[in-house]
């Protein structure tokens, strides 16, 4: 893949839709951990890493784009992370509404999903352990290819 530093260089780069992107960029900054990485104008999108190699883009209201509205889920946003615990109490004390508190899963991850100031959902993931999917009663298709850090 060609590189484009106008760009998040992450595969897939979700781009959610906040009613005031400035606010959204510095609580998902300090609630979350993510990085500023490219403002496009003062209140029109910011480009966000997310850990080493995951990307987003926070984008403001216009047209269609409109933020999640109260008892509609429409997606989820799954992030790995190290420590899902301290990810999780970091969310909390920045006022993230709890939805799932860290749960230890039979597939070999503890995870915990909470909802940001806008609605969206988050998903933080630490793996705990490798479990073949066979192993809770699931078919691997196709194996995920080993990352060079394995």
């Amino acid at each position: 893949m060609q590189h484009n530093r106008s760009v998040p260089p992450a595969t897939v780069i979700p781009v959610l839709t906040y009613p005031d992107v400035r606010a959204a960029v510095t609580w998902l900054t300090e609630a979350f951990g993510f990085a500023e990485r490219v403002r496009v104008g003062e209140s029109h999108r910011a480009q966000m890493s997310i850990g080493e190699h995951g990307g987003m883009i926070v984008a403001d209201v216009s047209g269609d784009q409109q933020p999640p509205q109260e008892g509609i889920v429409t997606h989820v946003i799954k992030v790995r992370v190290d420590d899902v615990d301290a990810q999780f109490e970091r969310a909390r004390a920045y006022g993230a509404r709890v939805l799932e508190p860290p749960t230890t899963q039979v597939y070999g991850e503890r995870e915990c999903t909470v909802e940001d100031i806008a609605g969206h959902r988050w998903q933080f993931t630490e793996t705990l352990r490798d479990v073949a999917p066979e192993e809770f009663g699931c078919e691997t298709v196709e194996a995920w290819p080993l990352s060079q850090d394995n």
